[in-house]
Parts: C-alpha cells; sequence; structure tokens
C-alpha cells in the first residue's frame, strides 16, 4: 500500500501548476493533502472527485484558509473531523479514517507564528493530541502530515541559527518528540539518518535552489504497523508548492 502526503500550500492554485499529473502518476492508494485553502463547493468536479477515489474534505470555516483533504481507493468505515480542541476543529486540521485493518490522521499542525503569537495555540494542540493519543490503541495507527516542527539538528539545514524560532524551539521539539515516545516511528528515519533531506523551504532567498530546507512533514507509524515498512521517502523533485510530498509503502 501506498500512503503519500502533501501540504499544496492551496489546492486551486496547485492544480494550474501540474498537481492533477502529478496525482494521476502516484497511483497512491490514499493521498493525503494539507492546506487546500478551499470549502468543497470552489473545488472543480476533478479536484473534488477524480475517477478511482473516494474523497473526504474537512475545510476550514473561514474560506480561503487551512482545511485538510483526503483521496482514498477504498471507502473506510468511518471518518472523523475533530480533535476536541474548538478553534483547530473550526481551521480543519484533521481527518482521521478509519479502515478494517488501520486508521489514518491527516494533521495540519499549526505554524505560530513567526513572532510566536500563536505558539501557545500550538502547544495546546500537541498537548490535546497526545492526550487522545494515550488513550486509544495504538498497534495499527498512521499519523502523517505537516507537522510544523524539525525534530532535531538533521531535519533543518541551519539549526544553530534556529534554536529560539518558531518551528524548532525546544517547547516544540518535546511536543513532537512525545508522539514517538508514545509508541510511533518516524518513518523516514528508519530508512534514512542523514541530514540534507527536506519537505519545506521559505520562498526567499532562493532557499529551494540552495536546499536550504525544514523537515516538518512527517509520516509517523505505530510501532506494530511499522514492521511491514518497505519505503519511506521525500520528493523534493516535485514542484508547486513551498513543501513537496512524502509517502511510504507499507505491507
Amino acid at each position: 500500500m501506498k500512503i503519500v502526503s502533501w501540504n499544496v500550500n492551496g489546492l486551486r492554485a496547485a492544480s494550474k501548476k501540474g498537481f492533477l499529473d502529478w496525482f494521476r502518476s502516484e497511483n497512491a492508494d490514499i493521498i493525503c493533502l494539507q492546506e487546500i485553502k478551499a470549502q468543497e463547493g470552489q473545488l472543480a468536479e476533478n479536484l473534488l472527485r477524480p475517477a478511482g477515489y473516494y474523497s473526504f474534505v474537512s475545510p476550514a470555516v473561514k474560506k480561503g484558509y487551512s482545511g485538510v483533504l483526503v483521496y482514498s481507493k477504498e471507502k473506510p468505515a468511518r471518518i472523523e473531523k475533530r480533535l476536541g480542541h474548538s478553534q483547530f476543529d473550526s481551521e480543519g486540521r484533521i481527518l482521521e479514517l478509519a479502515y478494517p485493518d488501520f486508521s489514518l490522521i491527516n494533521l495540519y499542525l499549526p505554524h505560530g507564528g513567526r513572532d510566536k503569537h500563536n505558539l501557545g495555540y500550538k502547544l495546546e494542540v500537541y498537548e490535546k493530541l497526545f492526550k487522545n493519543l494515550e488513550k486509544r490503541p495504538k498497534d495499527n495507527l498512521i499519523l502523517i502530515g505537516d507537522f510544523n516542527i524539525a525534530r532535531a539538528d538533521a531535519d533543518l539545514a541551519r539549526p544553530k541559527n534556529n534554536l529560539k524560532n518558531i518551528m524548532f524551539t525546544p517547547e516544540e521539539r518535546k511536543a513532537l518528540n512525545r508522539i514517538v515516545s508514545c509508541g510511533f516511528v518516524d518513518s523516514f528515519r528508519i530508512f534514512n539518518q542523514e541530514g540534507g533531506h527536506y519537505t519545506w523551504w521559505p520562498y526567499r532567498l532562493n532557499a529551494r535552489a540552495r536546499n536550504l530546507g525544514w523537515r516538518i512533514d512527517y509520516c509517523f507509524v505505530s510501532k506494530p504497523l511499522a514492521k511491514g515498512l518497505r519505503e519511506a521517502f521525500i520528493s523534493p523533485q516535485v514542484m508547486g508548492s513551498d513543501h513537496c510530498p512524502i509517502g511510504i509503502e507499507i505491507k
């Protein structure tokens, strides 16, 4: 099974940059998108209901903001669009799909603001997510999406310059790494321990061409499921957003 995730930074904008060609070439079983920036009624039919897939959307109440979407070849038994945090849920940042053998949660975690004005909100959401994970069985769970935090020095190009900056503060890294301590595996790190592999690049300073990036998009797999991992990948050659796709192949 192939599962792919991509923060498209606006699905309608990405559709003008070759999104559907990429979508068809991937032929993934499940494709998770973040930051679609659209309500269902604003999406063209070929984006909302591509042939061969069911689609599920959790839009933000605010138009043109946030929102997540999942395409799936198999119809899930159940879907859920709430974490239980009112602001987070109103922003369309979570979509869980339950299948017979596993559940998948597509997440778009808050950024926190370059000036950290939303850091408190971000940490609240991580605490709520962690408490929810603690309460449920984790033998068949996949967490995937944009987590807006670099876990360690190897996950960004300039760690020393960013020690006090949003997405790399000690508080944020501690919050993200609690997911690992809770029984999940960072799938990419099973196959690759090296730095230089990033999923997001600032638009300024020609950062992508210089590979001055951050790895802030992840697929966390519960340990029992991780035994079936065959591959985990990052696809920096795919353009169309300030993020690139990530994914796994799992048996």
